[in-house]
């Protein structure tokens, strides 16, 4: 079994407030028809991808965690982290391959570098 991670990255907790608020609202009309209830299913999936999703921050490896599954990258396998135009961090490893750090921000980039005892380099 794993240790716990240094640092966890996660979406914001908003999301999971607007999940609640969707779920709520969708009751009167699942209460309709057993058919309708299963729009509750919705806010139920967007709730437990809210707060399952982001990135956990080892010494040695990252975890990108989804709504189903996750992917473990060792540090020494990522050869770049750069970002797109909206802010959010991906990973470049060594095979060519880029891996999307979900809740992995421009702002919060140094966070998680730290916790990995990770330096940031300058390409010259």
């Amino acid at each position: 079994m794993r240790s716990k991670p240094l640092l966890r990255v996660r979406k914001s907790g908003g999301l999971m407030v607007a999940a609640v608020l969707g779920f709520v609202s969708g009751v009167p009309l699942a209460s309709v028809s057993w058919a309708w209830a299963l729009i509750l299913l919705i806010p139920i999936a967007f709730f437990l991808w809210a707060w399952r999703a982001g990135t956990d921050v080892y010494a040695d490896q990252l975890r990108v965690r989804a709504l189903l599954g996750s992917t473990e990258v060792l540090w020494d396998r990522i050869d770049e982290l750069a970002p797109d135009s909206s802010g959010q961090i991906s990973a470049l490893l060594d095979n060519g391959n880029v891996i999307r750090l979900t809740a992995v921000t421009t702002d919060n980039l140094p966070r998680v570098l730290a916790a990995g005892g990770q330096e940031i380099g300058h390409s010259d």
